[in-house]
């Protein structure tokens, strides 16, 4: 395609665009929508999955130590073992003191302390990944010295459940979201094309190629993904940018901390650009290529 006949399709573009002003803007504001809605589902999965991981994060193994046992023996394994970042020692004395402090009066246990101490010593430990906590926590229950091990394992199964099963629920409903912004667009770009059939005939007949027939119908659909891309960033940048704000002034808020690193948001809002302009274009295609028969 040559420099004139390509400005010549732009030009066409833009005309029809003109013509069908109403449409356009109905066809951006759908997209708009539909592009707000699948970038609503990616923030609210990325802020899921980073409360999760959080919360997974928190997670210590408690290491419970047989009566009599040197701690160091136990400490020296866990220098050498995989994941672990760090742990610490809390002695029976100092679990009985946390204990009392927690229920508020330290006297009700005056009498458990010394000897009569139920509790055993015990190593708190984290690891690098919450992946790990469980093959971790095996593996340290394998060790003479231990009694037994509790990291809340139902919690952290529970916790791994619900974050593939919100990814899965999520997925289907982003792919379900697009497909659906296609199908709008494909029935759009099929008024358009309906629209001038005869000027197409005309072209046709003139001996126009395919792809200069092509072109305009994919740039209008394109540029009307742009539009509605543009407004869905927008949107969705004021509206969350309202929600970071309004929870970080609440102070009764404090287990959940929105994610706030643009390294992770701007990829969502790229994406989304992306995927606007993909639809918009790829729609286009099929709706031509179906009903045009060129």
């Amino acid at each position: 395609m040559n420099r004139y006949a390509f400005k010549n399709c732009i030009r066409q573009s833009i005309l029809s665009l003109a013509r069908n002003s109403w449409l356009a803007v109905i066809t951006s504001g759908l997209i708009a929508i539909s592009l707000a809605i699948l970038g609503g589902f990616l923030l609210v999965t990325t802020n899921v999955n980073q409360f999760i991981y959080d919360v997974e994060s928190n997670v210590e193994i408690g290491v419970f130590l047989h009566e009599g046992v040197n701690s160091t023996e136990v400490e020296e394994k866990l220098d050498n073992l995989d994941g672990v970042v760090s742990y610490q020692f809390v002695s029976k004395e100092e679990g009985l003191s946390d204990f009392a402090q927690s229920m508020g009066d330290p006297s009700l246990l005056r009498d458990l302390e010394g000897e009569n101490n139920p509790l055993p010593n015990l190593i708190r430990v984290r690891v690098a990944e919450p992946e790990q906590v469980a093959s971790v926590a095996e593996e340290i229950q394998a060790y003479p010295q231990v009694e037994m091990v509790d990291y809340g394992e139902e919690l952290v199964a529970g916790l791994m459940q619900i974050t593939s099963r919100l990814n899965f629920i999520f997925l289907i409903l982003g792919i379900s979201i697009a497909v659906g912004a296609v199908f709008l667009v494909v029935n759009i770009i099929r008024l358009s094309v309906v629209a001038r059939q005869d000027e197409v005939s005309v072209m046709k007949y003139l001996g126009a190629s395919n792809g200069y027939i092509r072109f305009p119908f994919l740039l209008e659909g394109m540029v009307m993904g742009w539009i509605g891309t543009l407004v869905a960033i927008t949107v969705l940048g004021i509206l969350y940018g309202q929600l970071v704000s309004s929870l970080g002034q609440d102070s009764l808020i404090l287990l959940f901390q929105p994610v706030t690193d643009m390294g992770r948001i701007i990829p969502i809002f790229a994406g989304i650009m992306v995927v606007g302009t993909l639809m918009s274009g790829f729609g286009s295609f099929i709706s031509i290529r179906k009903y045009l028969r060129v």
